[in-house]
């Protein structure tokens, strides 16, 4: 609990249902949440590989849940050193479910495994940040702080079939990571990463090449 920022804290309320108990330890761990069921709930708002001992450890046991929030929707917010605000702007950036590939290339296959679940939630979110962005050796730093305002949505992966039906169809035809980068509407680093999780998901396959480009395509 020392260690979680506001936006953990916030998810964590949002969550908890009557029975369920905060920050209880199983076994050698310290878990998010533990459900008046027995499910055992991490809200993870960074990378998915510190949460791997904690998976093997646990999965095989426990009916586990991962929740990555992913902001839809975004607002800089600017402050003073009094905590008073000086600007507020909405950021162009949107994201959808598919960013979640970001974090669940450190096990892709692992979403197989049926004691585990992947929820993810589509937020509006308020980017707290200082009055102006630290510049240290010619780099800038402007971190902030994330501040949940609303859940907009929840996606729900709780087996591989899942994945296809939070993305857009994807094509018939072979298609490259480019052209996943612009039906998902994401960068192509991101693209790639999804590709590579829908391969080891066996939910696409390699399609050859076009030109010296890799395509893929759907399984099956």
């Amino acid at each position: 609990m020392l260690r979680e920022g506001p936006l953990h804290a916030a998810i964590k309320v949002q969550l908890a249902r009557p029975g369920d108990r905060a920050e209880v330890k199983v076994g050698r761990y310290v878990i998010d949440l533990v459900r008046a069921d027995g499910e055992l709930v991490e809200i993870q708002t960074g990378g998915f590989g510190p949460l791997g001992a904690k998976l093997d450890a646990l999965l095989d046991d426990h009916r586990m849940r991962i929740v990555h929030p992913v902001a839809a929707q975004r607002r800089i917010v600017r402050l003073d050193d009094d905590g008073q605000v000086l600007s507020a702007r909405r950021s162009p950036k949107r994201a959808g479910a598919a960013e979640v590939f970001d974090k669940l290339v450190a096990f892709p296959s692992l979403l197989a495994h049926p004691n585990l679940t992947v929820e993810v939630l589509l937020l509006s979110e308020d980017h707290i940040r200082a009055a102006a962005p630290v510049t240290t050796r010619r780099r800038t730093r402007d971190r902030g702080e994330r501040r949940l305002v609303e859940v907009l949505d929840r996606v729900e992966l709780k087996e591989p079939a899942d994945v296809l039906r939070a993305l857009p169809p994807l094509p018939q035809e072979p298609f490259s990571t480019r052209e996943l980068a612009t039906l998902l509407g994401c960068g192509t680093v991101l693209a790639q990463r999804t590709a590579y999780c829908l391969r080891l998901m066996e939910l696409v396959e390699p399609a050859g090449k076009r030109g010296r480009t890799p395509l893929h395509r759907r399984a099956g």
